[in-house]
């Protein structure tokens, strides 16, 4: 098995603007022969906010371990073009909750950098800055059990960006939530990746999330996991949640995605079903 590779910026054989590189990723289990991602190659530029979207069992969170280096793919490789060693290559924020229950808002915001052994006089200035700008200072103190569940996933967010990381890895963050505290979140996300422009990938099932947010949306197939579409999302930036959504353009967008998961949805229901030869 081959693990990720790390490539300083200096050296890269792909394109300065290349951040991420995936060449012919494979990944399968045992001696079952249950292959769950095949063939993936893609390359995401530095700064991209890129978005993958498929039916559930399609491999998409294995996906998103491999690049944390959770796990590891059984055949190809995966490049990561590191420029500054002395910053995390990635945080990870998980769907649903996340957070340690038994520290506060503010030691859980301040925990990546902690770790690092950042002096404690950078940490406090960081985590102040940041709970400031999303409006949770006042709640520094707070324990998670005494927040919202906007409000856990907004700390979330909030740990991953104060830790610095070169890339975000993002495993649908918010579907545990309403459609109202999607909307806020979806915001507050936007406007912190405009401040930051870090490489994101993130993963949802939700077209209309896909769409508000990326840059760049693959569409893959149910199991096993391939690359079905790689679709540009045209929209300029910054962005407006609510004013994106009432343009015509969108709701054409939102359909042609759908149009080309439709399928891939109903094969994994039927795989998941039994029925599919």
């Amino acid at each position: 098995m081959s693990a990720i590779q790390l490539v300083g910026s200096k050296t890269a054989a792909q394109s300065s603007a290349t951040q991420i590189s995936l060449s012919g990723v494979r990944k399968y289990f045992g001696n079952s022969g249950f292959v769950a991602l095949d063939g993936i190659t893609i390359d995401i530029p530095q700064g991209e906010f890129f978005v993958i979207v498929g039916p559930s069992g399609c491999g998409k969170t294995t996906l998103l371990r491999i690049l944390a280096g959770l796990d590891r793919q059984s055949e190809g490789s995966v490049e990561i073009r590191q420029s500054d060693p002395s910053r995390p290559t990635n945080s990870m924020i998980f769907q649903g909750d996340s957070l340690f229950p038994w520290m506060t808002v503010y030691d859980n915001a301040a925990y990546g950098l902690r770790m690092r052994r950042v002096p404690e006089r950078e940490v406090t200035e960081a985590v102040r800055i940041w709970l400031e700008r999303t409006g949770l200072w006042r709640f520094r103190d707070s324990y998670p059990h005494q927040l919202s569940g906007g409000m856990k996933q907004r700390v979330s967010i909030i740990r991953a960006f104060v830790n610095d990381p070169e890339i975000l890895l993002m495993d649908e963050p918010f579907s545990a939530l309403d459609e109202q505290n999607k909307l806020l979140l979806h915001e507050l996300l936007l406007q912190i990746w405009e401040a930051t422009r870090k490489t994101v990938v993130f993963i949802t099932h939700s077209v209309d999330e896909a769409v508000t947010l990326g840059d760049r949306i693959m569409v893959m197939t149910a199991n096993p996991g391939r690359t079905k579409a790689m679709i540009d999302v045209p929209f300029s930036r910054p962005r407006n949640v609510l004013e994106l959504r009432q343009k015509p353009a969108y709701g054409e967008l939102v359909f042609d995605i759908w149009e080309q998961l439709r399928d891939e949805v109903n094969r994994a229901r039927m795989l998941t079903e039994g029925k599919a030869s």
